[in-house]
């Protein structure tokens, strides 16, 4: 099911079900891929899917936990280095099950901060909860778009959420 986007949403409201809306096509991209597909790397950098996943797992624990001074579950992998590679100890549903428990702890951030309070990026940068948002939705959305790169090259699927008939 695709989410809407409220017409009259609040600002929150709004870019939050945004960044909903494009998790969600992240996550389909991955559906009804053997594992094996999932890692294949399809760019001469390793780009594959399970580990745009883990980044994406990765960034929004920084962004929305690390910037606001939350606290995010102990990282097995070095972020700074390992965020986009699969080991092959990591498997599929452990990436999504981390890219699950991400966004819950996101979308707590999300629902006890206002827009305009402040954290401390990684870089030192003062920055709003709106700014977040903002940046993890862009962030999002250009890895979606990866992804659907990605996932033609594996297969031929396109789109950007499932077709109803």
């Amino acid at each position: 099911m695709i989410r809407p986007v409220p017409f009259t949403g609040s600002e929150k409201q709004s870019l939050h079900a945004s960044l909903d809306r494009h998790r969600d096509a992240v996550l389909w991209k991955l559906d009804g891929l053997d594992d094996e597909a999932l890692r294949r790397p399809m760019t001469p950098s390793g780009t594959n899917l399970l580990g745009l996943v883990k980044h994406l797992a990765t960034v929004e624990y920084g962004w929305f936990c690390t910037t606001f001074g939350r606290e995010t579950e102990p990282f097995w992998f070095d972020p700074a280095t390992e965020d986009m590679v699969v080991a092959p100890s990591e498997t599929t549903t452990s990436i999504k099950e981390f890219y699950g428990r991400a966004r819950a702890a996101a979308d707590a951030t999300v629902a006890e901060l206002d827009l305009d309070d402040l954290g401390t990026s990684w870089n030192g940068n003062r920055v709003s909860l709106r700014w977040v948002l903002i940046h993890m939705l862009e962030d999002t959305i250009r890895h979606a778009g990866h992804m659907d790169i990605v996932r033609e090259l594996l297969d031929g699927s396109t789109g950007d959420h499932p077709r109803t008939p």
